[in-house]
């Protein structure tokens, strides 16, 4: 086994599309430069995603970090606009509002970005053979579907399926792991919600989709793994935090992984 960083991927706009890259700087706070960077926002301060609105999966975007634009395109439609997040913020958040039918803010942090686990803010792990193994347990998901659908940021080769299992530990406790020059501490299994459950491009259901996750997962449970942390089986990933001794190193892809050491954490 040689586990490497074979892709990397970044969120811009946090539930949108993502980017792949090559390479990725590491934040203060422990994230990726521009990963989750933008968010959007209902009048009463909640999150527009796909957890609360379908219309999400509808909404292609691409966002370009150094002109700092950001195209939208309604799929299967020809509404197509692009907007710059600086200068043209008042027209960005009409058109989303319009879209989605009710007043939407879009929200800038450079600094934390808008992470799902506020006690865990670094890039959250998977690896492919975890990918092909849980794409394999729903016919009609391709590997990169299920990819689109769990939308980790790092993805690690060169493993069997659930590796990233290793990665965490008890409670209070956390897994030291290097990628490249990169230290990692890996805290937990994430939970997961119902957007990997829909269609990444149309948002439609797959059919007792957490029913059969939930089964083959507590089956496929691998032995390295820590059961505890389990106290359901809709877990996958991991999620992690980045010291901040670490803020300005470069992730690159065909980084080496290696574990390093189990540490006590301060979150307990």
């Amino acid at each position: 086994m040689s586990p490497y960083l074979a892709a990397i991927s970044i969120y811009p706009i946090k539930s949108l599309d993502r980017i792949d890259v090559n390479q990725a700087k590491i934040l203060e706070s422990g994230a990726l430069q521009h990963d989750r960077e933008f968010a959007l926002f209902d009048e009463q301060g909640h999150f527009v995603n796909g957890k609360r609105n379908a219309k999400v999966h509808l909404l292609r975007s691409a966002f370009d970090a150094e002109f700092k634009t950001l195209s939208l395109h309604i799929q299967a439609t020809d509404q197509k606009a692009i907007f710059h997040v600086d200068n043209e913020r008042t027209s960005l958040e009409a058109w989303l509002s319009d879209y989605f039918g009710f007043a939407v803010k879009f929200v800038q942090n450079t600094i934390n970005g808008f992470p799902d686990d506020t006690n865990a803010k670094g890039p959250t792990v998977i690896s492919t053979g975890t990918l092909e193994e849980v794409a394999s347990w729903f016919p009609e998901v391709s590997v990169d579907e299920m990819r689109l659908r769990m939308r980790a940021n790092i993805e690690i080769g060169g493993v069997p399926p659930f590796w990233e299992d290793q990665l965490f530990t008890e409670t209070g406790r956390f897994v030291q792991f290097q990628v490249g020059e990169v230290l990692f501490e890996g805290i937990n299994p994430c939970q997961r919600c119902i957007v990997p459950a829909r269609d990444s491009q149309t948002g439609k259901l797959t059919t007792n989709f957490q029913k059969i996750f939930v089964a083959k997962r507590k089956e496929s449970l691998p032995p390295w793994t820590t059961p505890t942390r389990f106290n359901h089986f809709f877990r996958l990933s991991v999620n992690t935090n980045i010291p901040v001794s670490q803020a300005g190193k470069i992730l690159n892809q065909g980084d080496k992984v290696k574990i390093v050491d189990v540490s006590e954490s301060d979150l307990s």
